[in-house]
């Protein structure tokens, strides 16, 4: 056997044996949607073993019972069918639930089912109102008299400030007031201090010249200028004394 007739015989073996993988990946069937949630009758939670039914196309597609006012089922898709994108619609017993779903593999929800028993109630349609009559312009009526006054409304709310205004002329000037009474004299101030000794006067002129003048007259002379600057000294001595005090 040449090496291209076994090469060739060797692929055709493993295409033999990926062909049942294929056809089994091929033939599993899509995972079925799930649904569960709380199930009512006519407003009265759903008894147990009620029986809770959907339905696809007019054909049940999965049944269970209600336990604890509750139900859960898986919808499968049958072999040679297709549920997929299809309306679901849900019974709960006798009653048609207002809740329906759409199928999707591997889809579901929680979906709580509120059931009625009986038709539901017709919608009325809604007749439309006939439509308007117009005919032609009458005459212009005559004009109605006039209404009373109406009850005065609120006061509106207070307006801002205004600005202040310009200053207004000076006025005339009044006329002079009377004179006064004349205030009481105040009262003496004190002694000032006492000046400073004046100068000592200039010597006077000498007296006449006495009898027996000529034996001791320049003497005597001396003697009464020594007195009388004494005299001097002691007169301002005096005056010096008086202002200390």
């Amino acid at each position: 056997m040449t090496k291209t007739k076994l090469v060739a015989l060797m692929a055709v073996m493993a295409m033999l044996l990926a062909l049942p993988a294929m056809v089994l990946a091929r033939a599993q069937p899509p995972r079925p949607a799930v649904f569960g949630g709380s199930a009512t009758l006519d407003g009265i939670t759903a008894s147990n073993g009620t029986v809770v039914t959907a339905t696809i196309e007019g054909t049940a597609a999965a049944t269970t019972t209600v336990s604890g006012g509750n139900y859960a089922f898986s919808i499968a898709q049958p072999p040679g069918s297709s549920y997929q994108g299809k309306g679901i619609t849900f019974k709960v017993g006798t009653g048609t639930a207002i809740e329906t779903a759409v199928w999707t593999a591997d889809g579901g929800a929680v979906l709580n089912l509120t059931a009625v028993t009986g038709p539901p109630p017709a919608t009325a349609t809604p007749v439309p109102p006939p439509p308007p009559l117009v005919a032609d312009k009458g005459p212009q009526g005559d004009t109605g008299s006039k209404g009373d006054s109406g009850v005065p409304g609120p006061a509106g709310a207070k307006g801002d400030k205004g600005d202040g205004g310009s200053a207004g002329a000076s006025g005339a000037m009044g006329a002079q007031g009377d004179k006064g009474d004349g205030g009481s004299a105040g009262a003496a101030g004190a002694a000032g201090p006492a000046g400073a000794a004046g100068l000592a006067g200039p010597i006077g002129p000498a007296g006449p010249e006495g009898p027996g003048a000529a034996a001791g007259g320049g003497l005597m002379g001396i003697i009464g200028l020594i007195v009388a600057v004494v005299a001097l000294i002691a007169a301002g001595g005096a005056i010096m004394m008086g202002g200390r005090r």
